[in-house]
C-alpha cells in the first residue's frame, strides 16, 4: 500500500471516490500553501530524466495505484507532462497536431487549484476501475451511442454539443477558440435560432440613439415583419412523415424536394442499440462508476477553489445573481401565474363587467359572466384561494388525474374555458390578459425570462389558424417571452370520439399547415407571424400511463396506425421529431426560424423514453429516471444534453424534495436548470421562478456561483435568439471553455467554466480514444467510420 503527498492511502481495493473523499478531508485541514509545496516536491523535472523514469517504473509495478496532485496558480512540468501525453494521443506518428494547438491550451489555461489523477496512461483499465476488456467495450458502445445522437440532431437541425463533435471526430483535450480553428470545427452546440426573416429586432431606437447604443429591448415586432414569397410546392404525407414536392408532376415521379432520410425500422434498429447499452451490465457499471469520480472530483474542486470563485464574483461590478438573466425553460401557459394572480383577475372582471357575454351553454344560451358565477352560487367577494382550489396538495402525489382538475377553477371546466383557453366564445380574451400581465411582470423585473406552452391537439387543421389569431389579434408579444407548442398524446380519445380514423390525420393536422405557412406564407399571414415567436415543440401528458402497444419493428405506420390504443411513448416522438425535421428543412432554406424538440421526458414511467429523447431531443423537462439508469446518465453528461428540472413540481406529483436528483446532476456536470413547470399549482409570489431558485439555495446549501451556473444554463438551453444570448452572455458565448465566458455578463466565475470543460474533455478524450482502438483491434475502422 502507498501513502501519496497528503497521507492519503493509495490502495487498488479503493475506489476513487473513497480516496477522493479522504483527500478532501485532508485539504480541509492543511493550509493551501503546503499543499502546493507538496505537490510540486511530487513532480519531476525534464531536467531529472531518470527519476522520471524511476516514478515511471514505479507506477508500473503498482499499475493499479495513482497519485493525485493539486496544479496551483501556474503551469506545471506536470501540465506539460499531460500535454505531451495528448499530442501523442492525437498524433501517435509523433508529428505536431494541426487541430490542436497546445501552446494556446497553455496559454490560455485559468489558474485554480486542479486535480490532477496520473498513473500507468498506456494503460487506462488501470484507473478507471474495471478491465481492459470491459473498458473497450463499454467505451465502443457509448462512442456509438454518441454518434446515433449526432446523426439524429444533424438530421434534425438541432443542436448537438460542439465539445463532442469534436472528440467524437478525434479532436481530443481543450482546444483554444481561436477564428482560425473555429471555422474549421465542425458543428456547434447552438441550434443558432436565427432572428425571424426581416424582423426589425434590436433595432436603433432614436430615443437611446444618442447614447450611442441600443438594448435587444429596444425593438421587438415579430408581426411586423415581411413574408417572403410563395413557392407553391406541395405537401404530402407518406407513412406519417411529410414530404414537399417542387410540383405536382415532381410528386408524381416520386422526386421529393423536402424528405428525412429516416424511417421507422431504421429508428427502431438504432433505438434498440442505445437500449441495449442502458441494460449491458459492465456500462452500467463503468458508467456509474464514472458518475461517482465526476460528483467527488467536483466536491473536491468546490472545496479547493470557492473561495477563489467567490472572491472572482466579487470583482465584478454591478453583476450579481439577481440582475443575471434567467429564463423558465418549461413552463406551461395556462399556468403560468400563480393561484393569488388568477383569484385577483376573476374578482375583477366580475366586479367590472358582470355582463359581458363569455359563454355559450350546450342548449345554445349565451351567459354573460354574472350569470356563469349565478349558477355556482358564488359572487365576488366569496371566492378565495381555498375556494378557488387550484393549487396542488398532498392529495395530487401520484395522481396525476387529480392534477388535471386542478386545471379547471372551483373545480369547473366551464371556468377553465373562459379564463384559460386560447379558442372559446371570447376567442381567448382573457387568457391574452393574463399572459399579458404576466409579461408586464416580467418586464418590470427584466432579468427574468419565460417560454410558456400553448397547446396544439391535432384534432383539427384549423387549429393553427385559431392560434394564429389569437396571438396576433390580442397583440400577445414580450420581449421576455418565446412560445413552445406542447402536443398532448391524446389519439386514443379522439378515436374514441371518430374524430379521427388513424394516428397519420393527427400527424397531419399538426404539420401540413405548419409546412404550408413556411412554403407559402400569404396563405396564412397571421401563422407566419405566430411562428416568429415560437421556438420549439413539446410532447406532454402523463408518463406514467403504461404503453399498450409494444415499440417494435413490427409496429405499423401511421396510416395504418387504426388501434383504439395509444401509440407508445417513442412511436409519438420519433413522429413528431421527424415532421419537425421537415419543417426544419425548409424554414431554413428559408432564412426563417427553427424549431427545437423538448419533450417531458424521464418525470415518471419507464426509462425507455428517456433512450428515445436522447436520440431525438435537443432537451428535455424533468429527467427524474435518469437518477435509475447511469448509462443514459452517463450519456447525457458526454453528450452535454441539457435537462429542465422542476422539483417543487415534482414534490407534489412524483418525488419528494429532498430526494430530487438536480444537486447530484449539477455536482456531475449535466447542464441542469431551474423551472417552474405550473406556477399556479405549486408556488405563491409574482416571482415563482425566484422561489424555485431561493428553495433550491436553502435546501441544498447552493453557493452564488452555482446559482448564476444555473440561471446561464437556462439561457444557454432557451430558444431566445443568437443576438438576444449575446446580449444577456457576451459575443463569444458560443465558444468552448473560459473562452467563451464573460463573467460581466453570466457573473460565473472563468474557474468554473474552466473546470466544467476540462473535466468534459477528458472523459471525452478517453472513451472516444480508447473506443477507437478497441475499433481498430476489431478492424472496423476508426470512431467516425459510421458518419
Amino acid at each position: 500500500m502507498e501513502q501519496n503527498t497528503l497521507g492519503a492511502d493509495i490502495s487498488p481495493f479503493r475506489t476513487q471516490s473513497q480516496i477522493l473523499e479522504e483527500l478532501a478531508g485532508r485539504v480541509a485541514q492543511a493550509e493551501l500553501a503546503d499543499v502546493n509545496m507538496a505537490f510540486q516536491s511530487h513532480v519531476a523535472t525534464d531536467d531529472e530524466g531518470d527519476e522520471s523514469e524511476e516514478m515511471d517504473k514505479g507506477s508500473a509495478c503498482c499499475p493499479a495505484s495513482f497519485r493525485i496532485g493539486l496544479d496551483m496558480c501556474e503551469t506545471t512540468i506536470d501540465d506539460m507532462k499531460w500535454m505531451r501525453r495528448a499530442n501523442w494521443q492525437n498524433n501517435p506518428s509523433g508529428h505536431r497536431s494541426t487541430s490542436v494547438d497546445l501552446t494556446e491550451q497553455l496559454e490560455q489555461k485559468v489558474k485554480f487549484m486542479r486535480l490532477s489523477i496520473t498513473g500507468d496512461m498506456d494503460n487506462p483499465h488501470h484507473f478507471v476501475g474495471v478491465g481492459d476488456q470491459e473498458l473497450g467495450e463499454a467505451s465502443t458502445l457509448l462512442a456509438q451511442s454518441l454518434e446515433l445522437r449526432e446523426k439524429y440532431m444533424e438530421m434534425g437541425n438541432q443542436a448537438f454539443h460542439r465539445t463532442t463533435k469534436r472528440h467524437l471526430h478525434g479532436q481530443y483535450g481543450p482546444v483554444a477558440n481561436d477564428s482560425a480553428l473555429l471555422k474549421s470545427r465542425p458543428g456547434s452546440y447552438y441550434n443558432g435560432h436565427d432572428l425571424p426573416y426581416n424582423l426589425d429586432y434590436g433595432k436603433q431606437n432614436p430615443s437611446t440613439s444618442a447614447g450611442g447604443g441600443c438594448d435587444v429591448y429596444d425593438i421587438y415586432e415579430p408581426f411586423n415583419s415581411s413574408p417572403p414569397d410563395d413557392l407553391h410546392y406541395t405537401v404530402r404525407i407518406h407513412q406519417g412523415i411529410a414530404k414537399v414536392f417542387k410540383s405536382e408532376l415532381h410528386e408524381q415521379k416520386g422526386e421529393a424536394l423536402y424528405e428525412l432520410k429516416s424511417n421507422l425500422k431504421s429508428f427502431v434498429k438504432d433505438y434498440n442499440v442505445v437500449l441495449s447499452l442502458a441494460a449491458h451490465g459492465p456500462v452500467k457499471t463503468f458508467c456509474f462508476k464514472r458518475l461517482c469520480f465526476l460528483e467527488s472530483k467536483f466536491n473536491l474542486h468546490i472545496l479547493l477553489n470557492e473561495q477563489n470563485e467567490t472572491a472572482a464574483q466579487k470583482a465584478v461590478p454591478h453583476r450579481d445573481f439577481y440582475n443575471v438573466r434567467k429564463v423558465d425553460t418549461h413552463i406551461h401557459g395556462s399556468s403560468c401565474f400563480n393561484q393569488k394572480h388568477l383569484l385577483r383577475f376573476i374578482k375583477k372582471k366580475l366586479k367590472k363587467y358582470p355582463d359581458e357575454k363569455v359563454f355559450q351553454a350546450p342548449d345554445g344560451h349565451i351567459m354573460t359572466l354574472q350569470e356563469v358565477f349565478d349558477t355556482l352560487n358564488l359572487n365576488a367577494y366569496d371566492l378565495s384561494t381555498d375556494s378557488l382550489d387550484v393549487h396542488a396538495d398532498k392529495n395530487t402525489f401520484h395522481r396525476f388525474d387529480k392534477f388535471n382538475q386542478k386545471y379547471n377553477p372551483l373545480g369547473k371546466s366551464m371556468l377553465r374555458d373562459i379564463f384559460l383557453k386560447t379558442n372559446n366564445f371570447i376567442k381567448g380574451k382573457y387568457f391574452a390578459e393574463l399572459i399579458k400581465e404576466v409579461a408586464a411582470d416580467l418586464e418590470e423585473s427584466k432579468y427574468q425570462n419565460t417560454e410558456p406552452r400553448l397547446s396544439i391537439y391535432g384534432s383539427s387543421r384549423s387549429e393553427w389558424t385559431r392560434l394564429a389569431e389569437w396571438a396576433t389579434s390580442h397583440n400577445v408579444v414580450s420581449p421576455n417571452i418565446r412560445f413552445l407548442i406542447q402536443v398532448p398524446r391524446l389519439y386514443d380519445v379522439y378515436k374514441a370520439k371518430n374524430m379521427i380514423s388513424n394516428f397519420e390525420e393527427i400527424i397531419g393536422n399538426l404539420f401540413i399547415p405548419l409546412i404550408e405557412a413556411s412554403i407559402n406564407p400569404s396563405s396564412n399571414e397571421k401563422l407566419h407571424k405566430f411562428l416568429n415567436m415560437v421556438v420549439g415543440f413539446d410532447s406532454v401528458d402523463d408518463e406514467s400511463k403504461a404503453d399498450l402497444s409494444m415499440f417494435n419493428s413490427e409496429s405499423p405506420t401511421p396510416d395504418h396506425w387504426t388501434a383504439p390504443k395509444n401509440p407508445p411513448y417513442s412511436y409519438y416522438l420519433y413522429f413528431m421529431y421527424a415532421n419537425i425535421a421537415v419543417v426544419n428543412m425548409i424554414r431554413k432554406d428559408r432564412g426563417l426560424n427553427t424549431f427545437s424538440f423538448r419533450p417531458h421526458s424521464g418525470e415518471a414511467g419507464s426509462i425507455n423514453h428517456l433512450v428515445s429523447s436522447f436520440l431525438l431531443a435537443e432537451n428535455i423537462n424533468h429527467g427524474l429516471l435518469l437518477r435509475k439508469a447511469p448509462a443514459l446518465q452517463y450519456l447525457f453528461y458526454l453528450s452535454q444534453i441539457p435537462v429542465a428540472m422542476s422539483p417543487l413540481s415534482n414534490n407534489s406529483l412524483f418525488l419528494d424534495y429532498h430526494r430530487n436528483p438536480l444537486p447530484v446532476f449539477f455536482s456531475r456536470g449535466i447542464p441542469v436548470s431551474l423551472s417552474t413547470d405550473d406556477p399556479m399549482q405549486f408556488h405563491y409570489t409574482k416571482e415563482p421562478l425566484m422561489e424555485e431558485y431561493s428553495i433550491a439555495s436553502q435546501v441544498w446549501k447552493m453557493t452564488p456561483c452555482d446559482m448564476c451556473e444555473l440561471a446561464m444554463n437556462s439561457v444557454i438551453m432557451s430558444g431566445f435568439e443568437k443576438k438576444v444570448k449575446e446580449h444577456w452572455l457576451g459575443k463569444n458565448f458560443e465558444k468552448e471553455g473560459p473562452s467563451g465566458n464573460d463573467i460581466r455578463q453570466t457573473n460565473v466565475p472563468n474557474i468554473r467554466i474552466a473546470f466544467r470543460h476540462e473535466t468534459l474533455c477528458e472523459e471525452l478524450s478517453m472513451i472516444c480514444r480508447i473506443a477507437k482502438e478497441a475499433r481498430s483491434r476489431n478492424g472496423s475502422g476508426d470512431a467516425s467510420s459510421s458518419h
